[in-house]
Parts: structure tokens; C-alpha cells; sequence
């Protein structure tokens, strides 16, 4: 273990340095734009985790992180079961990982890194502890963000700074490793935390940041007004989490040719789209939930053995696509991934994705994702929440 971990003095160094590149980023004011695809200045691959020069990268807002646009997400479903059989695999991890959990997750994790893929998000102790046996030896291969579903705000009692020191702790100890990238806080799926549990994670962050135990900081919501609230509210959180699907639509965008339908375009916070207060407040985005929890694709409760069918393969490469051509905001998306097969699809999500796409797929992609919206099942009917954005 001692060998997967950064030296504390070199990481509050390195801590630092990005908090005054921070700071000179915001002062530069149109630091967000410039290292956009297609912006003006040059970006070093040198410095990108996992370059791949397949692979496209954004910055993920004032962490000055450069992200894959298409990232690793921790939940997963073992290939060889069906998933009716539900997370069986977390339900017995807590006794010793098994076998075929570490060896399904060590190939995941390298195909991922070989695919030029730098971002794990990690949100439960399972997760932790499957994934951290995927990173031995490599930890410093991934940038992670992780936290503790069971311990963190989204449960009133541990809505107090001593409980979200636990909670990092926690994850820290599972993954085996002295330090996270991110702390990515699970807020309640309501919205109903309070700013002062917001302001209580904050003070978190500032202990842990100072111990060099995380460097940044950041939130998942799935309820959206709150999420907006808390992005133009909090300047201490640098990056977000939250669900963009094939029917994500930007609040208030003029009609175009590829935009018939002008959505919401009247005044005030909850007429402004989530998107542009990501842009101003230079916070950058993850999302997450792009196959609507896999009901969109045949597959979804059934084995994945071998390379998987071709239909859900192409549903999922325009899906990811669809989603990192809606804004200039989003800076990734972050499928649960479960078998190499399906890494390396989504890795090509992004080497094709400047290639365009023809208007059969576009057709095709529309046609079969109103299909499958239509019948979200009640778990998932949240999303419609988020179709304007």
C-alpha cells in the first residue's frame, strides 16, 4: 500500500499549485473558454492523465483538471449474472473480494486507462473496495472522486462536520489509498439539504483539503433547481454531477435548424438553463445516467457474455455523443462500465465524435430513445426532470 500512496508534502504542494492556478484562472476570467475544444490556446497533452491522442479532453471547470470526455463510473453489474439478480456481488464484498470481482475489475480499469479514459467516480463502499483492488499499484493512473452513499448528507445524522470526516475516511481506508482527486458529495435526491449542510461540508473539505487528504471539491444532486441554487450560491464547489440523457434539452436555446423547439425562454433563475450558470460560475460538469439506468438498451436485465449485441452498442455510442454535444459546459460522461467490450465502445463515443453523425442516426437514435422514455419505469420517472435543462 505504501507504494500507492503520494507523499503528503508533495500533494499539499501540488494542492497548491492548482488552488493559485485556481485563482489565476478566475482572474483571467475567460480561462473556461480558452481550453474548450476548439479554443484558442493550445493544450498540453503532456500534462493529461492517460493521453490518448484518440481520446478528447476538457477542463473540468476551476479544478483545471483535464478530464476524458468519457469517464469511468463505479456502478456496475457483474457480466456473468443477470441483473434482475440485483448488486448480489456488494452484498458479500465486505468479506474478501472475490476472484472474479477483482479480476473483472483490474481488466475494466486497464482498458479504461489504455483508452486514454482518467476519471473513476466512485460512490459506495463496495465500490470502494472492488475498485481500489483494481488500482493497486496504480492509484496515481486515475483521477478519483468518491464518497460513501451510506454515510454521506443525504441521512440527517450525518449532516455535521465530524460524520463527512468519517465519511472521507471511510473511503479513503476501502479504496486503500491516502488521498482522493475529488470529493464528490451525494446530496439528498429531493433536494432538501439545507445551505447551512452545504456550509458543513465545507468546513469538511477545508480540514481534509489542509491535510492534503482531498484536493477538490464537489457535489452530486439529482434534483436540478436545487443543484443550480447550489452552483450560483457556492463558489467553493468546483465541479457538479447530474443526469444528461439523449433527451436533455437547453432551457431558453434559440430554434435552429437541429433546434425547432424554443424551450422556456423567460427571465429569472428558474428560466435560466443549469448550463449557463456552470459556465459563469466556471463549475464543471459530469453527467451521469446517460441510458436512463440501462433501460434504455435490450440488454438491460440480462447476462453480458462476449462483445454484446450490436444495436446497444451503437444506442450507446450516440447517446454519449448526443450528450457531449449538448453544451460546451459539459466537460464528461460517465457510463457504469462492465465489461472491457464496453469500454472500449464507449472510449470510440469520443474518437468519433468529430466525425459527426448522419441523419438516419440521428433519426434512428430520436426514434429509439422516445421509445424507451415513454416507458421509463416509476424508479427512473425522476429524470423527466431533467429533459429542459
Amino acid at each position: 500500500m505504501n507504494n500507492d500512496k503520494l507523499s503528503r508534502r508533495d500533494f499539499i504542494h501540488k494542492a497548491s499549485l492548482t488552488t493559485a492556478g485556481t485563482i489565476a484562472g478566475a482572474l483571467a476570467g475567460k480561462g473556461h473558454a480558452s481550453t474548450k475544444q476548439g479554443g484558442k490556446k493550445k493544450i498540453d497533452t503532456s500534462k493529461i492523465l492517460n493521453y490518448n491522442p484518440k481520446m478528447h479532453y476538457r477542463r473540468l471547470g476551476k479544478t483545471n483538471l483535464m478530464i476524458s470526455e468519457v469517464s469511468l463510473g463505479g456502478h456496475w453489474r457483474a457480466p456473468w449474472r443477470d441483473r434482475s439478480g440485483g448488486w448480489w456481488w456488494g452484498k458479500f464484498i465486505k468479506n474478501g473480494i472475490s476472484d472474479n470481482i477483482a479480476k473483472n475489475r483490474t481488466e475494466v480499469v486497464s482498458k479504461a486507462i489504455d483508452c486514454g479514459m482518467n476519471y473513476l467516480d466512485i460512490t459506495g463502499s463496495e465500490e470502494c473496495i472492488a475498485f481500489g483492488a483494481a488500482l493497486k499499484g496504480r492509484r496515481e493512473k486515475m483521477i478519483v472522486g468518491a464518497d460513501d452513499s451510506k454515510l454521506c448528507p443525504r441521512r440527517d445524522k450525518y449532516c455535521n462536520v465530524k460524520s463527512q470526516l468519517h465519511n472521507v475516511e471511510e473511503c479513503l481506508r476501502n479504496i486503500g489509498t491516502d488521498y482522493l482527486d475529488i470529493w464528490r458529495i451525494q446530496a439528498k435526491m429531493d433536494g432538501t439539504n439545507t445551505d447551512a449542510d452545504v456550509l458543513v461540508c465545507i468546513e469538511a473539505f477545508r480540514k481534509l483539503h489542509k491535510e492534503g487528504k482531498v484536493m477538490h471539491l464537489g457535489i452530486s444532486s439529482h434534483s436540478r433547481p436545487w443543484a443550480q441554487h447550489v452552483i450560483e450560491k457556492f463558489p467553493e464547489v468546483e465541479m457538479f454531477i447530474f443526469p444528461c440523457t439523449a433527451k436533455t434539452q437547453e432551457r431558453g436555446k434559440p430554434p435552429t435548424k437541429d433546434n425547432i423547439k424554443e424551450v422556456d425562454a423567460g427571465y429569472g433563475l428558474e428560466h435560466k438553463s443549469i448550463f449557463q450558470s456552470l459556465t459563469e460560475q466556471d463549475v464543471g460538469l459530469i453527467t451521469i445516467k446517460p441510458f436512463f439506468g440501462v433501460r434504455l438498451l435490450k440488454s438491460n436485465d440480462k447476462p453480458k457474455l462476449g462483445a454484446g449485441s450490436k444495436e446497444d452498442h451503437d444506442l450507446v455510442r450516440l447517446t454519449l455523443q448526443c450528450i457531449l454535444n449538448l453544451n460546451d459546459a459539459v466537460t464528461s460522461v460517465m457510463p457504469g462500465l462492465s465489461t472491457v467490450y464496453e469500454v472500449e465502445n464507449a472510449a470510440r463515443a469520443s474518437y468519433t465524435r468529430p466525425f459527426g453523425q448522419t441523419a438516419a442516426d440521428k433519426e434512428w437514435l430520436e426514434r429509439m430513445t422516445d421509445e424507451r422514455w415513454a416507458v421509463l419505469p416509476k424508479e427512473y420517472a425522476w429524470l423527466r426532470d431533467w429533459q429542459v435543462v
